[in-house]
């Protein structure tokens, strides 16, 4: 009877000590890029950027909040405001292969939508996992929602962009597509030397049923270590939509220099 409790009580130990590994909690990891640019005299203007992502795991779950917002302003007028919001969920079935679940939001005041909106399931693979090389591709299923902004008119039929400066205008609701579509992204990270690293990212969502409706998001980084936590970089986005609407260019770039944090 002592044998068969001891043997027992050996085995509940065991599933338990391997449940608690399983359900091991990680540290909260955050990554923050920050650039702040100000000019007063014959020129006022303000920039200001913020890339940010915040990762943390439990067991075989792990949940990823990242943001990227930008402003600008020349002497008190907006030039730039806009922000994506992107929330993952992870579940690992191996060291490299995971089922992953994104819900993203974007809000450009300038690109001339309102807000766009996707959301769904799909897989993450670590294609490459080594000292000096990871590459991380990932691919998901999406349900999208794009909502375009009013248009505001004048009595000749030209688009205005400020209309209360007007005393005769018409306004043409914007749009609201919603269409099933894709998402596949790549991530890249070259550790040069042991204090400078190169990072690529590649995104391209698109449309199933519409294939020249698609949006492609690119950043290019380099960053240098000067502490445990600080790195100095630069980095440099491309936003493009393949069909922007009316009177809005495809291509949206932004050069940086920022002082990077993770802890």
């Amino acid at each position: 009877m002592k044998k068969i409790l001891l043997s027992s009580l050996a085995t509940a130990t065991l599933f338990v000590n391997a449940y608690a590994e399983d359900m091991k909690v990680t540290p909260l990891k955050t990554h923050a890029e920050a650039g702040y640019i100000q000019t007063n005299g014959n020129t006022k203007t303000k920039t200001f950027n913020l890339d940010a992502n915040a990762k943390k795991s439990w067991g075989k779950h792990e949940g990823e909040v990242h943001f990227d917002g930008q402003y600008a302003d020349d002497d008190g007028v907006e030039t730039k405001n806009k922000y994506l919001i992107e929330l993952n969920y992870n579940y690992s079935f191996t060291e490299r292969l995971a089922l992953d679940y994104l819900i993203g939001y974007k809000d450009d005041k300038f690109s001339g939508y309102d807000y766009q909106f996707y959301t769904g399931p799909g897989a993450k693979y670590k294609a490459i996992v080594t000292d000096q090389h990871n590459l991380t591709l990932s691919g998901n299923i999406l349900y999208s929602q794009d909502k375009k902004m009013d248009v505001h008119k004048d009595i000749n039929g030209d688009i205005i962009d400020y209309p209360y400066e007007t005393p005769t205008y018409s306004t043409v609701p914007g749009d609201t597509k919603d269409y099933a579509g894709y998402r596949v992204k790549g991530e890249y990270e070259y550790k040069i030397t042991k204090s400078l690293t190169f990072n690529q990212d590649l995104s391209l969502r698109g449309d199933f049923d519409d294939t020249s409706n698609y949006f492609v998001f690119s950043k290019t980084a380099l960053s240098s270590k000067i502490s445990d936590i600080f790195s100095a970089g630069v980095s440099y986005k491309v936003d493009y939509a393949h069909l922007p609407p009316s009177d809005k260019k495809s291509t949206d770039s932004t050069f940086t220099f920022n002082l990077i944090a993770d802890f």
